[in-house]
Parts: C-alpha cells; structure tokens; sequence
C-alpha cells in the first residue's frame, strides 16, 4: 500500500500521467498532507479546487498518531540539513511506521528506505 504526499497530490491534480495511475492503486493520505495539499490550492487561489480534492480523497485519510509526531518532530530536527518540512516528515514517518511506501518527487527522499520516486 502507498502513502501518497503533497507532491504526488500536486501531480495527480494536475494530471502527470506519471502520478495520475496511483488513484487507482491502494493508498493513504495522511490528515496533515491533505490539510497541505488543502493549503497549496488556497494559496494557488483556487479554494473551489481545494474543496473538491478534500471531498474526492475524504475516504483515504489517515489520522496520525501522537506517537508518529513526535518521531517525526525528531526526525526532521536529526535531519535538519535536509530541509524537510514537518508535512514531509509525518508523511514519511507515518509510512514507515504502517509498512507503507512513501511517494513523492521530493528529492530529499530520493534514496530513502521505503520511498518510492516518482519524477
């Protein structure tokens, strides 16, 4: 199963083919990366956009324990030269934790135990 991050969403969003068949694979989104991905559209100024991917995706979010923050809070800051936000390292964090393969484009993950790259 996959734990697709804000990067994989921007893509499926605006049809990369590279992206767009995860839809039809098995995945999560975390409750934060959505919350992100909610952010990215605002900003895009597209908020009606933002509310129909908040609705299409609803059944695939994951919330994330306080247990996962934590590590996760731990983990960017013993990786601070990697510049990794704290969605990225819930997101990453919370598929390691599920036995999950993380997707992004991000190239900080790129060699990364249980990631897969997608460019």
């Amino acid at each position: 199963m996959l734990c697709l991050d804000t990067y994989a969403l921007v893509e499926i969003g605006r049809n990369n083919p590279d992206f767009t068949g995860l839809l039809n694979q098995d995945f999560v989104i975390t409750d934060l990366t959505i919350a992100e991905f909610y952010l990215f559209l605002y900003k895009e100024g597209n908020e009606d956009l933002a509310r129909y991917w908040l609705k299409k995706l609803e059944s695939f979010y994951r919330n994330v324990s306080r247990n996962v923050l934590i590590k996760s809070l731990k983990y960017r800051a013993d990786n601070k030269k990697e510049n990794l936000s704290i969605f990225d390292a819930v997101g990453y964090i919370y598929s390691l934790e599920n036995g999950l393969k993380f997707v992004t484009g991000d190239r900080a993950f790129k060699n990364k135990e249980g990631v897969l790259f997608i460019k």
